[in-house]
């Protein structure tokens, strides 16, 4: 174990002595299941992480400090493809209920007890696959329930709980640009610079692995990422989940999969079932607006224009500049 690298990390992420000495637990138990095992953490696969969150829920062990302390570890020692398996599963664990939530807040609690009602949410840490059906069943009763325009609404929303003020310096570089277009160019400038350093590094990009071609592939498409401005929209374009395997597949149904980002839907697109309203989607596009609602200081209109859920490749949304900040 790298233990001095690791509570190096978890110092820097401010975490307590004794969130530093549990997270230190949970990975050396970790690491004792994969001696058991005759696994090192680079010898493992996927399926490892599976199975032993598998046990840890059977025991009911399967806490989110838990849970984030070994995906901390992986990231430390550069396990990517296990660090983004554990990230996808603990960004897929509040979404639901979240939604639920601001569903009671916006249409009334007996509108929530009528599309949640006999709904249990999989315990955390539970594969992906456990959640597109119930995902498909939530959506289908709020469509039902709620005109559509009230659906939009509720899932249009920062439901991964970004504060506002990680935009600060994007809002700063906006107001110090002389144009949109200046601004979007610069921020998409940044963005190789940073792309190329996480390659450098061997590091993810949150939840991306970057390569030479990934590099290339966002490079020359200002859209990804970022946004290209065409009279009073910026059009903005999803980086592909998985972007590696994106671009060396050939196969539409796959493609489509590594494409998307939701850890509640995606694994319906890989195996063609269920069929989940696109709709869905507008919890990504309030993920994507955010930064738009940031920098412009006021909350933005935003239309999802492509996504696999509707058999596109990829995902793609309109953002509206307010016209006091158009410039």
């Amino acid at each position: 174990m790298k233990e001095n690298a690791f509570r190096k990390f978890l110092k820097g992420r401010k975490l307590s002595a004794t969130g530093i000495e549990s997270s230190v637990a949970a990975v050396k138990e970790f690491e004792k299941y994969l001696r058991k095992r005759k696994l090192t953490l680079k010898s493992a696969g996927l399926d490892v992480p599976r199975d032993y969150i598998s046990l840890l829920i059977e025991e009911g062990k399967n806490s989110k400090d838990r849970l984030v302390a070994i995906a901390r570890y992986c990231y430390v020692a550069k396990k990517n493809d296990l660090y983004i398996y554990f990230t996808g599963l603990l960004g897929a664990a509040d979404v639901l209920p979240a939604i639920g939530k601001r569903l009671a807040t916006m249409a009334g609690k007996a509108a929530h007890r009528r599309v949640f009602h006999d709904l249990g949410m999989p315990p955390l840490g539970s594969p992906q696959d456990s959640y597109p059906k119930l995902t498909k069943t939530i959506l289908d009763r709020m469509e039902a329930e709620l005109p559509a325009r009230t659906c939009r609404d509720i899932l249009t929303w920062n439901y991964h709980n970004i504060p506002i003020e990680a935009f600060k310096d994007s809002k700063e570089r906006f107001e110090k640009s002389a144009s949109i277009d200046e601004y979007l160019k610069g921020e998409h400038e940044r963005l190789i610079e940073e792309l190329e350093d996480c390659m450098r590094e061997g590091r993810p990009w949150f939840e991306q692995e970057i390569t030479p071609k990934v590099v290339e592939f966002v490079r020359g498409n200002q859209e990804i990422c970022t946004g290209v401005r065409q009279g009073d929209r910026v059009y903005k374009t999803k980086i592909p989940y998985a972007p590696g395997k994106f671009l060396k597949e050939k196969d539409p149904t796959m493609r489509k999969y590594y494409a998307c980002h939701c850890q509640l839907v995606r694994t319906a697109l890989r195996d063609g079932k269920p069929r989940i309203p696109a709709t869905f989607c507008y919890c990504s596009a309030g993920f994507e607006k955010l930064h738009f609602d940031a920098i412009f200081g006021e909350p933005v209109e935003v239309e999802l224009l492509e996504t696999p859920l509707k058999g596109d490749a990829r995902c793609r949304f309109a953002i509206k500049i307010p016209k006091s900040r158009m410039k």
